[in-house]
């Protein structure tokens, strides 16, 4: 479909807010934060507003302007963002988002399309609207939930440099050609394109070897049970050899002080939890698309578990605990 002719302000305005979904999938992918991609979405639909009418009017693409803008926002603040890591209490994880087909809505009254990621409902298109971010309610309804948002493949990304993360996202989830990535990060194309190359080995070199959905389901039912019942066996068959566990909790909540490495040191240390585990209700929920558990407490969610499950064992497991990361679940009611 082509853009509405430039005098359309009103019917422009309109297809520019339903650009915002896929802007703000665009900036998750990059940042790992929905915060910040909020953020930069929001920061690039002002710089919109802040153009005078002749210079809206003489960009042909309003939609390839906010994505080139966008994009240019988060290679900043992904260059910015190890100097803020050094600052970060324990260790950094991305931020989980939640299903939106699990879960009850609490507030807002946008839906979002799960098979083009875009909001359903919209604004009247006026620059107000533009800016407000209100119209598609909770954003983690705008992620779309596919393998580039599983949370082993948002790990892999965070620890690339900014510009191979931007030219690989760009190119190999989000299609753009290397000519334009060049002209977002500063280099030629065929940099771009040996940047994304290198980005795209990381990512082959590190992908769990595909297990069918309902045997991750498995696996970390199992698991949970296992945990539960302070089955140290159980859980040691369920862990994997070298596997490790990370938690993030900012320093703002209980976490892992470091990353804990072996199945066997992870199984104890889950065990010894004791009391604590059993305080808590273990929830099964998708967690960036994947098998996942929720622990709620006093009906609020305190901590989300991610897996890199591989042939039936848990390779990776990622503890959210921040309660700034799950804000997009406690925003959310669990149905009964």
């Amino acid at each position: 479909m082509g853009e509405p002719p430039v005098g359309d302000g009103t019917l422009r305005a309109a297809m520019l807010e339903d650009e915002r979904p896929r802007l703000v999938n665009l900036a998750y992918r990059m940042l790992g934060s929905l915060a910040e991609a909020e953020d930069a979405v929001q920061e690039a639909y002002a710089r919109w507003v802040a153009l005078d009418q002749q210079e809206r009017e003489a960009i042909n693409s309003p939609g390839g302007w906010l994505n080139t803008v966008v994009s240019r926002i988060c290679l900043d603040l992904l260059g910015s963002a190890r100097m803020r890591r050094e600052r970060y209490v324990g260790q950094w994880l991305p931020e989980p988002v939640p299903d939106p087909t699990e879960w009850s809505r609490s507030f807002g009254t946008g839906s979002t399309n799960r098979s083009t990621g875009r909001a359903v409902g919209g604004s009247n298109g006026s620059p107000a609207s533009l800016m407000s971010g209100t119209t598609s309610g909770d954003p983690a309804d705008r992620i779309t939930l596919d393998e580039s948002v599983d949370m082993a493949f948002l790990v892999v990304l965070d620890a690339m440099t900014p510009a191979e993360r931007v030219s690989f996202l760009l190119h190999d989830v989000f299609g753009y050609p290397f000519a334009e990535i060049g002209r977002i990060v500063g280099r030629t194309p065929a940099a771009c394109r040996q940047l994304a190359s290198s980005a795209r080995r990381r990512v082959r070199d590190a992908r769990p070897v595909p297990s069918p959905a309902a045997e991750r389901a498995e696996t970390v039912r199992r698991f949970k049970r296992a945990w539960q019942a302070a089955d140290i066996d159980a859980l040691i068959g369920l862990l994997d050899p070298s596997a490790v566990a990370v938690a993030d909790g900012g320093g703002r909540a209980p976490a892992l002080g470091h990353p804990v490495r072996g199945g066997v040191e992870i199984a104890r240390f889950l065990v010894g939890l004791g009391d604590r585990v059993r305080s808590v209700e273990l929830l099964e929920r998708l967690v960036n698309g994947r098998p996942g558990l929720v622990a709620r407490e006093h009906g609020r969610p305190v901590a989300v578990y991610a897996f890199k499950i591989s042939r039936a064992r848990i390779e990776r497991m990622w503890v959210i605990t921040n309660p700034d990361k799950l804000r997009s679940w406690t925003a959310r009611q669990f149905p009964d």
